[in-house]
Protein backbone atom coordinates (compact mmCIF):
# COMPACT_ATOMS: atom_id res chain seq x y z
CA UNK A 1 0.00 0.00 0.00
CA UNK A 2 1.10 3.38 -0.68
CA UNK A 3 2.96 5.70 1.86
CA UNK A 4 0.28 8.77 2.18
CA UNK A 5 2.34 12.05 1.34
CA UNK A 6 3.52 14.56 3.87
CA UNK A 7 4.15 17.84 2.66
CA UNK A 8 5.88 20.08 5.49
CA UNK A 9 6.85 23.83 4.76
CA UNK A 10 9.42 25.01 7.02
CA UNK A 11 10.89 28.99 7.92
CA UNK A 12 13.05 30.17 9.95
CA UNK A 13 11.42 29.23 13.07
CA UNK A 14 12.66 25.62 12.94
CA UNK A 15 16.88 26.84 12.56
CA UNK A 16 16.30 29.31 15.60
CA UNK A 17 16.36 26.36 18.05
CA UNK A 18 19.61 25.71 16.35
CA UNK A 19 21.20 28.54 17.40
CA UNK A 20 20.81 30.05 13.48
CA UNK A 21 19.13 33.48 13.87
CA UNK A 22 16.23 34.09 12.04
CA UNK A 23 17.47 35.84 9.23
CA UNK A 24 15.19 38.95 8.95
CA UNK A 25 14.26 40.67 12.01
CA UNK A 26 11.65 43.03 13.28
CA UNK A 27 13.41 45.77 11.62
CA UNK A 28 14.45 44.64 8.02
CA UNK A 29 17.85 44.21 8.46
CA UNK A 30 19.73 41.35 8.03
CA UNK A 31 22.55 40.51 10.34
CA UNK A 32 22.73 44.33 10.01
CA UNK A 33 22.41 44.91 6.28
CA UNK A 34 20.04 46.49 4.28
CA UNK A 35 18.35 43.62 2.49
CA UNK A 36 18.43 45.69 -0.68
CA UNK A 37 22.32 45.71 -0.38
CA UNK A 38 23.06 42.28 0.36
CA UNK A 39 19.96 39.73 -1.20
CA UNK A 40 19.63 41.78 -4.71
CA UNK A 41 20.98 41.80 -7.87
CA UNK A 42 21.81 45.61 -7.56
CA UNK A 43 23.93 45.17 -4.35
CA UNK A 44 25.77 42.77 -5.95
CA UNK A 45 26.83 44.57 -8.83
CA UNK A 46 27.67 47.77 -6.32
CA UNK A 47 29.69 45.48 -3.91
CA UNK A 48 30.21 41.85 -4.83
CA UNK A 49 32.62 41.77 -1.62
CA UNK A 50 29.99 42.67 0.91
CA UNK A 51 27.24 40.32 -0.70
CA UNK A 52 30.00 37.37 -0.19
CA UNK A 53 31.17 38.05 3.25
CA UNK A 54 27.75 38.22 3.92
CA UNK A 55 26.68 34.73 2.85
CA UNK A 56 30.20 33.56 4.10
CA UNK A 57 29.80 34.31 7.57
CA UNK A 58 26.21 32.88 7.34
CA UNK A 59 27.89 29.59 6.18
CA UNK A 60 30.16 29.75 8.53
CA UNK A 61 27.35 29.53 11.19
CA UNK A 62 25.71 26.97 9.53
CA UNK A 63 28.45 24.89 9.90
CA UNK A 64 28.88 25.28 13.75
CA UNK A 65 25.34 24.09 14.48
CA UNK A 66 23.88 21.21 14.54
CA UNK A 67 20.22 19.96 13.32
CA UNK A 68 17.24 20.04 16.13
CA UNK A 69 14.50 17.59 17.44
CA UNK A 70 12.26 19.41 14.89
CA UNK A 71 14.66 18.17 12.28
CA UNK A 72 15.18 14.93 13.21
CA UNK A 73 10.92 14.21 13.77
CA UNK A 74 10.85 14.80 10.21
CA UNK A 75 13.25 12.70 9.10
CA UNK A 76 11.92 9.90 11.08
CA UNK A 77 8.52 10.49 9.34
CA UNK A 78 10.01 8.93 6.31
CA UNK A 79 9.68 5.97 7.81
CA UNK A 80 5.50 5.73 7.74
CA UNK A 81 4.79 8.74 5.49
CA UNK A 82 6.59 9.77 1.56
CA UNK A 83 7.28 12.94 3.11
CA UNK A 84 8.48 15.93 0.91
CA UNK A 85 9.75 19.13 2.77
CA UNK A 86 9.73 22.54 1.09
CA UNK A 87 11.29 25.00 3.15
CA UNK A 88 12.30 28.76 2.96
CA UNK A 89 15.59 28.09 4.76
CA UNK A 90 18.72 28.08 2.48
CA UNK A 91 20.75 26.04 5.72
CA UNK A 92 21.29 21.89 4.88
CA UNK A 93 20.25 20.99 8.52
CA UNK A 94 16.91 18.98 6.85
CA UNK A 95 19.24 17.06 4.94
CA UNK A 96 21.81 16.88 8.18
CA UNK A 97 19.21 15.13 9.88
CA UNK A 98 18.39 12.55 7.36
CA UNK A 99 15.79 14.02 5.11
CA UNK A 100 16.21 12.41 1.78
CA UNK A 101 13.07 14.85 -0.39
CA UNK A 102 14.57 18.87 0.52
CA UNK A 103 12.92 21.83 -1.66
CA UNK A 104 14.63 24.92 -1.31
CA UNK A 105 12.74 27.53 -2.75
CA UNK A 106 15.53 29.84 -1.74
CA UNK A 107 18.63 28.49 -2.73
CA UNK A 108 20.84 26.96 -0.57
CA UNK A 109 23.80 28.11 1.15
CA UNK A 110 26.36 25.72 0.72
CA UNK A 111 25.80 25.98 -3.18
CA UNK A 112 27.66 28.28 -5.53
CA UNK A 113 26.43 29.62 -8.76
CA UNK A 114 28.00 30.80 -12.12
CA UNK A 115 27.16 34.53 -12.73
CA UNK A 116 27.53 33.90 -16.70
CA UNK A 117 25.75 30.38 -16.96
CA UNK A 118 22.68 30.14 -13.64
CA UNK A 119 22.68 26.34 -14.57
CA UNK A 120 26.36 25.70 -13.65
CA UNK A 121 26.34 25.29 -9.86
CA UNK A 122 28.83 23.89 -7.36
CA UNK A 123 28.69 22.23 -4.20
CA UNK A 124 30.37 24.63 -1.23
CA UNK A 125 32.47 21.97 0.90
CA UNK A 126 33.85 24.88 3.19
CA UNK A 127 32.60 27.82 4.66
CA UNK A 128 34.38 31.03 1.88
CA UNK A 129 33.45 32.12 -1.50
CA UNK A 130 36.08 34.66 -2.88
CA UNK A 131 36.35 37.01 -5.35
CA UNK A 132 38.56 35.16 -8.25
CA UNK A 133 36.68 31.75 -7.45
CA UNK A 134 35.43 30.85 -10.88
CA UNK A 135 33.05 28.82 -12.69
CA UNK A 136 34.48 26.72 -15.62
CA UNK A 137 33.36 28.81 -17.97
CA UNK A 138 35.47 31.64 -16.22
CA UNK A 139 32.97 34.09 -14.63
CA UNK A 140 32.63 34.92 -10.89
CA UNK A 141 30.72 32.43 -8.56
CA UNK A 142 28.41 34.20 -6.66
CA UNK A 143 26.02 32.34 -3.91
CA UNK A 144 23.07 30.41 -4.94
CA UNK A 145 20.14 32.07 -3.03
CA UNK A 146 17.23 33.23 -4.78
CA UNK A 147 17.51 36.75 -4.17
CA UNK A 148 14.28 39.83 -4.28
CA UNK A 149 13.32 40.27 -7.49
CA UNK A 150 14.52 36.71 -8.60
CA UNK A 151 12.67 33.85 -10.09
CA UNK A 152 11.80 31.13 -7.98
CA UNK A 153 12.57 28.53 -9.70
CA UNK A 154 11.55 25.50 -7.61
CA UNK A 155 7.55 27.22 -6.59
CA UNK A 156 6.41 24.95 -9.49
CA UNK A 157 7.80 21.75 -8.13
CA UNK A 158 6.57 22.83 -4.45
CA UNK A 159 3.14 23.21 -5.94
CA UNK A 160 2.78 20.30 -7.23
CA UNK A 161 3.73 18.83 -3.98
CA UNK A 162 0.84 20.77 -1.93
CA UNK A 163 -1.33 19.82 -4.49
CA UNK A 164 -0.48 16.01 -4.34
CA UNK A 165 -0.07 16.33 0.07
CA UNK A 166 -2.51 13.92 1.40
CA UNK A 167 -1.20 15.95 4.88
CA UNK A 168 0.18 19.32 4.56
CA UNK A 169 2.01 20.99 8.07
CA UNK A 170 3.58 24.43 8.43
CA UNK A 171 6.19 24.91 10.72
CA UNK A 172 8.04 27.98 12.16
CA UNK A 173 7.04 30.67 9.21
CA UNK A 174 5.45 33.95 9.65
CA UNK A 175 3.06 33.28 6.46
CA UNK A 176 3.83 36.37 5.23
CA UNK A 177 6.79 35.46 2.35
CA UNK A 178 5.42 35.17 -1.44
CA UNK A 179 5.32 32.91 -3.20
CA UNK A 180 5.63 29.94 -0.62
CA UNK A 181 3.41 31.30 2.15
CA UNK A 182 0.48 31.00 -1.16
CA UNK A 183 1.26 26.84 -0.75
CA UNK A 184 -1.27 26.25 1.94
CA UNK A 185 -3.97 27.79 -0.72
CA UNK A 186 -2.85 24.81 -3.41
CA UNK A 187 -3.87 22.07 -1.36
CA UNK A 188 -6.91 20.34 -0.76
CA UNK A 189 -9.52 21.54 0.96
CA UNK A 190 -10.36 18.10 2.72
CA UNK A 191 -6.86 17.40 4.01
CA UNK A 192 -5.73 18.01 6.92
CA UNK A 193 -3.41 21.21 7.52
CA UNK A 194 -0.99 21.67 10.60
CA UNK A 195 0.82 24.96 11.64
CA UNK A 196 3.49 24.69 14.12
CA UNK A 197 4.50 27.42 15.57
CA UNK A 198 5.14 29.70 19.09
CA UNK A 199 2.61 32.25 17.21
CA UNK A 200 0.35 31.00 14.79
CA UNK A 201 0.06 33.38 11.89
CA UNK A 202 -3.36 35.03 10.92
CA UNK A 203 -3.74 33.70 7.54
CA UNK A 204 -7.99 33.83 7.13
CA UNK A 205 -10.08 31.00 7.16
CA UNK A 206 -8.60 27.48 6.09
CA UNK A 207 -10.80 24.71 5.82
CA UNK A 208 -9.20 21.92 8.36
CA UNK A 209 -6.49 23.72 10.22
CA UNK A 210 -5.18 22.51 13.33
CA UNK A 211 -2.80 24.74 14.47
CA UNK A 212 0.25 23.68 18.00
CA UNK A 213 1.29 27.10 19.55
CA UNK A 214 4.79 25.68 20.82
CA UNK A 215 8.17 25.99 19.23
CA UNK A 216 9.37 23.55 16.72
CA UNK A 217 10.96 20.40 18.24
CA UNK A 218 8.01 20.06 20.74
CA UNK A 219 5.73 21.20 18.51
CA UNK A 220 6.53 18.55 15.67
CA UNK A 221 6.83 15.50 18.57
CA UNK A 222 2.70 16.31 19.34
CA UNK A 223 2.37 16.70 15.37
CA UNK A 224 3.78 13.09 15.43
CA UNK A 225 1.65 11.60 17.62
CA UNK A 226 -1.19 13.25 15.61
CA UNK A 227 -0.79 11.92 12.44
CA UNK A 228 -1.89 8.25 11.72
CA UNK A 229 0.14 6.70 8.43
Amino acid sequence: MAKKKLVVLTGAGISAESGIKTFRDSNGLWEGHDVMEVATQEGWQKNKELVLDFYNQRRKQAMEVKPNGAHYGLAKLEKDFDVTIVTQNVDNLHERAGSSNVIHLHGELFKSQSTFDPSLIYDVDHWEIKIGDKCEKGSQLRPFIVWFGEMVPMMDTATRAAQEADIFAVIGTSMLVYPAAGLIQYTSKDIPKYIIDVKIPDIGHVHNLITIEDIASSGVSKFMSMIKP
